[in-house]
């Protein structure tokens, strides 16, 4: 990892092979410009209809042109200058297409930024250099740039990208650049992550080094835009024995003998499975043949993950929307588990206290029976907690009111992923992420 670390500008550069619409979310601590850095990205990409610009051209009054309202819908938004909710946004250049989702820098909407990384297939988190001490001997990033990074590595956003934005606004760009730089090179080694796909200045107000390369004597890496361009898109693992949730039972016309086949939908989370293949349903453990398989209403030989399928079962076994579908012997039933939680409620997260979670279409009643510790962001090392409070992230065990075919979250994101909701309020009060 350090040694990936040491290059100038550009961390690791992903293969070009991969041509499939990128999704990736825009992060960071507030007014750091991710609805101005994604405007911009609309702008110069040509994604913005004639009608949307005549808007834009009668709000500037002759003056410069505001990208940021290209993102902010929300009237509340508008009023208030900052991003509310999750604004999803699309564009194409000729190499490839991107869905991009905008998430709001407040601590109180972390809740959004998790939901947006969880299906992202990259996060660019950007940094504010105005707001950073760059000429101190030790240069401190913002808490929600270290929080924001170390939630896409939990939810295991494949690439992160950090983007220095503001570079215009400082009177050395070569030297704030480097300063900050080595601030995330030395964050991203204690924090371990992985996932860092690159480091690039930018500014997304004039437009430096976004859509087009900076050119400048003290960087000579690629835009933003050409970095994402290279960018791997995540894939479920086809390698595997099966892993399906259960999403939909739909009931077939029958055959005029009274006999009425049902089809089981659902997305494929790992692995794949074959016409005639032996497969085992959770809970209960019962197993079947796999007599017709089906995808977007036709007959198929073979489904593979990431792709819904429609399974047909030789025999008629009680089977419903939440259940699963795998290999025998693959998953294993556990009422009690360790887990990572993200907790994103104002009320904190209390020992003993009954919850509901969610684990891929099945909700259960559970309670957190430990805090093992909590991770301080800023030293990234644990501490002795008996609460979680809002935006905190700690390791937990829980027990489940019934048991659940849980896998590690290091193998499979919909199987060792689980929200919590809070059964007063129905809001969503954590992710918790299997160990």
């Amino acid at each position: 990892m350090a040694a990936v670390l040491e290059t100038p500008n550009v961390v690791s550069r992903a293969s070009s092979t991969d041509h499939r619409a990128l999704r990736f979310l825009t992060a960071g601590s507030v007014d750091d410009g991710k609805s101005t850095l994604i405007g911009r990205l609309l702008y110069d990409s040509r994604a913005i209809l004639a009608d949307q610009l005549d808007v834009l051209h009668a709000k500037a009054a002759g003056g410069a042109v505001d990208l940021s309202l290209l993102t902010d819908g929300l009237e509340a938004e508008r009023e208030q200058g900052i991003t509310i909710d999750v604004a999803f946004r699309y564009f194409a250049t000729r190499k490839r297409k991107f869905i991009i989702a905008d998430a709001p820098g407040h601590e109180q909407y972390t809740r959004n930024m998790v939901t947006a990384a969880a299906g992202s297939d990259a996060a660019v988190v950007l940094v504010d250099v105005t707001k950073i001490d760059w000429c101190a001997p030790v240069v401190e990033l913002l808490p929600q740039t270290r929080r924001h990074a170390l939630l896409a590595q939990l939810l295991r956003v494949p690439s992160i990208v950090f983007a220095i934005n503001k570079i215009d606004a400082v009177d050395d760009p070569a030297a704030a650049f480097r300063a900050v730089r080595g601030a995330l090179q030395r964050f991203a080694r204690e924090a371990r992550l992985d996932a860092l796909a690159g480091i690039v200045p930018v500014s997304a107000l004039r437009g430096d080094n976004v859509t087009k390369a900076l050119g400048a004597s003290w960087f000579d890496g690629p835009s933003l835009l050409e970095l994402l361009e290279d960018l791997p898109t995540a894939q479920e693992r086809t390698d595997g024995p099966l892993a399906m949730p259960v999403q939909y039972v739909a009931r077939d016309s029958g055959d005029g003998a009274g006999h009425q086949a049902r089809t089981l939908w659902g997305r494929i989370a790992r692995g794949n499975v074959h016409a005639g293949d032996t497969v085992q349903l959770l809970p209960g453990g019962q197993t079947a043949r796999v007599q017709e398989l089906r995808r977007a209403g036709s007959l198929v030989d073979a489904v593979s993950a990431g792709e819904s399928a429609g399974i047909v079962l030789d025999r008629q076994l009680d089977v419903s929307r939440g259940d699963w579908i795998a290999a025998p012997g693959a998953l294993r039933e556990a009422q009690r588990f360790e887990a990572t939680l993200a907790w994103l409620d104002t009320e904190a997260a209390q020992l003993g206290r009954r919850y509901l979670v969610r684990h891929g279409n099945r909700w259960v009643q559970a309670r957190i029976s430990a805090i093992r510790h909590r991770l301080d962001i800023h030293t990234l090392t644990p501490t002795d907690a008996h609460e979680l409070a809002v935006n905190d992230i700690g390791e937990v065990t829980v027990e489940l009111q019934q048991p659940l075919p849980l896998q590690p979250y290091a193998e499979n994101r919909v199987g060792g992923a689980l929200i919590v909701v809070d059964p007063a309020s129905h809001r969503t009060s954590g992710a918790l992420l299997v160990r």
